[in-house]
């Protein structure tokens, strides 16, 4: 016990040492409001606009100057407290084939499961959908369903998946697809190179509840964020086969204050590359990869739900440098998009909207 106390004092304490004000002048202005509950934004090629998920299962395309056009033919979903519509990505060759996945929880609130699915997307409808993959086992309640997609260069498509909360030993079972990140095929198959044998579509394990999911596209490198308890958010860097030690090991503990875990590590468990203490409740997830903002180039954005801010991660060295929060939000964001012009999306959930970051004038 004295050990952890030590540690996440240490941790709280090199937080304090290592953060530093990262943004120059920046302008916020709204993309689009009126949305109820959005949750994520995928950017259109060829300034098409951008689709916007709700949670309680709205689609909808936004234009350019902010014009809001719903999207019917969308799932039912499972819509009670964390659950209902999730993510939504492109198909990697979207320009050709207007597919996109949407990630949600189904079902009803004894037996609930993370969902994807596939469609195109016709104008303002979306047609051919069907259900290409579904978690196993089933769960009880509206908790922990995770939901981020990414795609990696081979194809295939990477899904975070919550433990249930009530399940979180599950996490730690590779027969379980509950706590881990998930790799299969856009038909929802598992590849024959996943790491384990005895749990075909597991990447990774050992996962509570990961709501921010990137792929830095020129090294393949998988960066993901996912709540703690009450403290321990992680920013993880995913390695094929890994256990990322969730409940075994933790900087944080249960809402009631009780102890989850003796540990903040052990053998064969990964470490986090930063943590949160207390927690801010990371959501979305983005790299920064554009000159137009050269003070935020090569740095990972992530949202808080909880601190109601994004901040700026500097994993280049041999430790994570956090910035200062980005200056002007005050709802939970649950989620932040690098966009093709080098600006930032960023949905602001309880405002309803989704705004822009980019660099203020001279």
């Amino acid at each position: 016990m004295l050990l952890r106390l030590i540690k996440t004092f240490v941790c709280i304490l090199s937080s304090a040492l290592l953060t530093h004000v990262a943004h120059a002048d920046i302008e916020i202005q709204t993309i689009a409001e009126g949305f109820d509950t959005p949750w994520s934004l995928a950017e259109l090629p060829n300034n098409q606009g951008f689709l916007v998920t709700e949670r309680p299962g709205g689609l909808h395309h936004v234009s350019r100057e902010g014009e809001i056009q719903s999207i019917s033919g969308v799932p039912n979903v499972f819509a009670k407290r964390q659950g209902g519509l999730f993510d939504v990505v492109l198909h990697p060759n979207f320009e050709a084939n207007n597919v996109i996945f949407l990630a949600y929880a189904a079902g009803s609130e004894d037996s609930n499961r993370t969902t994807v699915a596939k469609a195109t997307l016709m104008g303002s409808e979306l047609t051919d959908l069907s259900v290409i993959f579904e978690v196993t086992p089933n769960k009880k309640g509206g908790g922990h369903f995770g939901g981020r997609m990414a795609f990696l260069d081979d194809g295939t498509l990477l899904l975070s998946v919550g433990e249930g909360y009530t399940l979180r030993e599950d996490a730690q079972k590779k027969e379980s697809q509950l706590g881990k990140l998930l790799r299969m095929t856009e038909t929802g198959e598992a590849p024959a190179d996943n790491p384990f044998t005895d749990a075909p579509f597991v990447y990774s394990y050992g996962h509570r509840n990961p709501q921010g999911l990137i792929v830095d596209a020129p090294t393949q490198t998988i960066w993901m964020t996912e709540h703690g308890p009450k403290g321990g958010d992680e920013l993880n860097q995913i390695t094929a086969g890994k256990n990322y030690g969730w409940p075994a090991i933790t900087y944080g503990v249960d809402y009631s204050g009780a102890i989850i875990s003796p540990f903040t590590e052990a053998p064969g468990m990964e470490q986090p590359v930063t943590y949160w203490v207390p927690s801010i409740a990371t959501s979305g997830l983005a790299l920064y990869t554009s000159d137009a903002m050269p003070e935020l180039k090569g740095k990972l954005l992530v949202g808080g739900l909880k601190s109601k801010n994004v901040v700026a991660v500097d994993v280049s060295g041999d430790e994570a440098l956090v910035s200062e929060p980005f200056p002007g939000f005050e709802g939970r964001i649950r989620d932040v998009r690098m966009l093709n012009d080098g600006s930032i999306a960023v949905i602001d959930e309880e405002a309803g909207k989704v705004v822009r970051i980019s660099a203020g004038a001279d």
